[in-house]
């Protein structure tokens, strides 16, 4: 096919233009359509992706490194978000080439053309993409430039096309919309956005009545948007035509069905029916859209144009659609458009729950939106936000994610929502952990979380994979010990701590004697399982996506004993409460134990941290140790063969306490051992908080208080989630409400810097991060 003459651009002879941003819905296709009309186009992104590589290498666009426009270059043409200290806008700038973007060449180029201009607030992408599916479909060889990639990798997402129609898909955004003078103008809604340029809702208006004043033929309104019917009860002499139930062209559906709409059309509809391949009123409405202009351009209509439809990327784009999980992609960035689209997503989760991870898309539209935003988010069942994705905007006061996040708390204090600023990974390990079968689970937004979708789904299939293994394991470790030790599969781990945080042991085990315990061990050293050690919880933190190992709790009663010696020794069990070998020593009338009591946890811990509290420590009442090494052999050694320092017990560090033998400092009477005890609980209900927390967070620095450095650092009361710094002692984190252990992890990082920043002291955790080591999050 002979390609007709290259436009003249800007009044001006140009073949060749170097597109920046070309990765992107925007700039992408127009590179393609420019390349079709044969000029030479290059292009640039340090975002790109494989599949909009693949649709420009296809067209022989050169792909040049940030900056590197070529030599012949004649026009730089950028996508909005490109600042100007792009290293491409000040290479165009010391060469004195000129630099337009996006919307003003597209208006150019198209200049010589009948342009269909699919604009408006929601749903342009997909309307527009209908409108070209229906002129492929019919034979009508308009040209078009979609905004977006079709989910058909087969078809282009621009085509020159050899007739004198073009469609393409403007944008109100960034004032380019002023540039265009349309043959036909469908205008799918309008509803007030991009605050940063449209400061009221007046102006928006202004914005789209001239652009319908600007329009040849028709302009296409909703019948359904109020702002639209203002504008058309106008008396300025532009035809206008309205589509949906009562408009000029109506529809409405019949039925829908595998995945299928039957519309029934009517008023100016040339026929009485039409199959379209999507779901809902708001696919409806596009299709209704779609199909009025296809017959304004003279396109012959037929009731199967649509029945093919491809769909968009990133318009409820199934990623994931396997155990009893559907995981959508959909790139909802407006209130009203997430509000219908979960709207849409409530009918498909009737047999699960409704889970939504939010990316806002600009700091302005957050600040201006985030009511409408809360609204419509409360919508669903679980949310995950993400930082707000910027577009070139930088943060503004009232705009962050945090913002968000504290506006949909007030509104809707019951729905669960997950938030870790900085750490998207974190509330991504949380919504894998709470996905489970018959749910729905939809990444929303405009940014970059088709990316964090795409690796979230991938996450999921290794972990189905994951599992098969975890469920042979724990066979084996079912077959090497008796009936009376417990074994198993996913148990919740929250419940069994003192921060009431974390995810479930891949594999639990409560072993009922130590030939069960050596028998657990040697199995997991011959299958490369990591052992982890469950005491009564306290002193550690469980991450939220769980313990990727064989985790054991001598919470069998096997390992609860108190007996006490002919010589006056006490023998203790590890799995032993400290509140509990207080109350049995001060009923035994054995003095020297007051200070564990109120310490959440159990012997076995005790020993391995080197407990203490009130002026005492665990191995200043020890005689002797009996444990057994990871290999599943017993050892006893006494007080004087192992090396103990300030919360540490080193021959604990890859062994497991069984028990003690302790000394009981003297005999005494058991009502003066109460009063002791009491003075230690009151002390310690003094200056302790009561909410669940894990004990002191940090390690006290060498002749300093951590607690004393943290309130100097201003930081008591300070939150993250339900995570808080206690107002009561600093050096406490509790949690005070549905805290995850990312809001705890992320909490730390903030005062860990705090304190080095204000006070020049690098706090080193004492809790642990259990199943995982704090080196690698902080």
């Amino acid at each position: 096919m002979r390609r007709e003459p290259l436009p003249l651009l800007f009044s001006r002879d140009v073949a060749a233009i170097h597109c920046v941003g070309v990765a992107g819905m925007g700039v992408g296709p127009l590179a393609i359509y420019l390349a079709q009309r044969g000029f030479r186009v290059s292009g640039e992104d340090d975002g790109m992706t494989e599949a909009m590589r693949d649709q420009l290498q296809a067209e022989r666009i050169i792909l040049t490194p940030p900056g590197a426009i070529p030599p012949e270059c004649e026009l730089v043409a950028y996508s909005s978000a490109i600042s100007e200290k792009h290293p491409a806008y000040i290479a165009a700038r010391a060469r004195g080439l000129p630099l337009v973007r996006r919307g003003e060449l597209l208006a150019e180029v198209t200049r010589d053309k009948k342009l269909v201009a699919i604009c408006g607030s929601h749903g342009k992408t997909t309307t527009t993409a209908m409108l070209i599916t229906a002129v492929r479909e019919a034979g009508f060889p308009a040209g078009y430039v979609l905004g977006g990639l079709f989910n058909d990798a087969s078809i282009a997402p621009a085509r020159a096309g050899s007739n004198e129609w073009v469609i393409a898909e403007i944008d109100e955004s960034d004032g380019t919309i002023d540039r265009f003078s349309p043959e036909i103008t469908v205008a799918t809604n309008l509803d007030w956005d991009h605050p940063d340029r449209y400061r009221r809702l007046e102006d928006i208006q202004a914005t789209f009545e001239a652009l319908f004043r600007r329009t040849h033929l028709a302009s296409l309104l909703n019948d359904a948007c109020a702002l639209s019917a203002r504008i058309a009860a106008r008396p300025e002499g532009k035809r206008f035509l309205s589509f949906g139930r009562t408009g000029e062209f109506r529809s409405r559906i019949e039925r829908e069905h595998d995945g299928l709409l039957t519309l029934g059309l009517n008023g100016c509809f040339p026929l009485a029916s039409a199959t379209v391949r999507a779901q809902g009123e708001f696919n409806a409405s596009n299709a209704t859209a779609a199909l009025a202009a296809a017959h304004l351009m003279g396109v012959p209509l037929s009731s199967s144009l649509l029945a093919d439809y491809p769909g968009v990327r990133r318009r409820q784009t199934v990623l994931h659609a396997a155990d009893g999980i559907t995981v959508l992609d959909d790139y909802a960035h407006h209130p009203a458009e997430i509000r219908a689209l979960l709207a849409s997503l409530r009918r498909r989760a009737s047999g699960g729950g409704l889970l939504v991870v939010f990316q806002p898309h600009r700091f302005s539209r957050t600040a201006q939106f985030k009511g409408e935003f809360a609204a419509a988010l409360a919508g669903a069942d679980r949310v995950y936000l993400l930082d707000v994705y910027g577009a070139g905007e930088g943060p503004i006061s009232g705009g962050t994610t945090a913002d968000l996040y504290a506006e949909l708390r007030g509104r809707a204090p019951s729905l669960p929502v997950v938030y870790t600023p900085g750490h998207p990974s974190a509330a991504l390990q949380s919504l894998g952990l709470e996905a489970k079968a018959g749910d729905v689970i939809a990444f929303v937004g405009a940014g970059d979380i088709d990316q964090h979708a795409h690796a979230w789904v991938t996450a999921l299939a290794e972990r189905n994979k994951s599992a098969e293994r975890w469920d042979d394991l724990a066979v084996a470790f079912i077959g090497v010990v008796s009936t009376a030790t417990k074994v198993k599969r996913e148990e919740p781990l929250a419940e069994k701590t003192t921060m009431r945080v974390g995810g479930a042991a891949r594999i639990y085990a409560e072993p009922a004697s130590a030939e069960d315990l050596g028998g657990l061990l040697r199995t997991a050293g011959q299958q490369g399982v990591p052992v982890f050690v469950l005491g009564r919880g306290s002193n550690l933190i469980v991450p939220d996506e769980g313990v990727d190992g064989l985790v054991i709790s001598l919470n069998h009663a096997a390992w609860q004993t108190f007996d006490v010696r002919s010589d006056g020794r006490v023998w203790v069990g590890a799995g032993l409460r400290l509140k509990n070998l207080c109350g049995l020593a001060k009923k035994a009338g054995f003095a020297g134990f007051e200070f564990l009591e109120g310490i959440p946890g159990a012997v076995g811990g005790a020993l391995r941290m080197n407990a203490g509290a009130m002026g005492g420590w665990m191995f200043d009442v020890v005689d002797e140790v009996q444990l057994m090494t990871r290999g599943g052999d017993l050892r006893v050694l006494k007080k004087a063969q192992m090396h103990v320092d300030y919360r540490h017990c080193s021959e604990l560090d890859d062994a497991i306490a069984l028990g003690a033998l302790l000394q009981p400092r003297a005999a005494a009477v058991s009502d003066d051992i109460g009063r002791q005890i009491d003075t230690y609980r009151d002390k310690r209900q003094k200056t302790q908080p009561r909410e669940p927390s894990a004990g002191c967070i940090f390690k006290n620095p060498p002749g300093n208080s951590a607690g004393r450095l943290i309130d100097e650092a201003g930081l008591k009361g300070e939150r993250v989630g339900d995570a808080e710094v206690s107002p009561v002692h600093a050096n406490f984190i509790v949690n005070v409400g549905h805290a995850t252990s990312a809001d705890i992890i992320e909490l730390v990082r903030r005062v860990r810097a705090r304190v080095e920043e204000v006070k020049g002291v690098k706090l080193e955790p004492e809790v642990m991060l259990y199943g995982k080591k704090w080196k690698d999050v902080l």
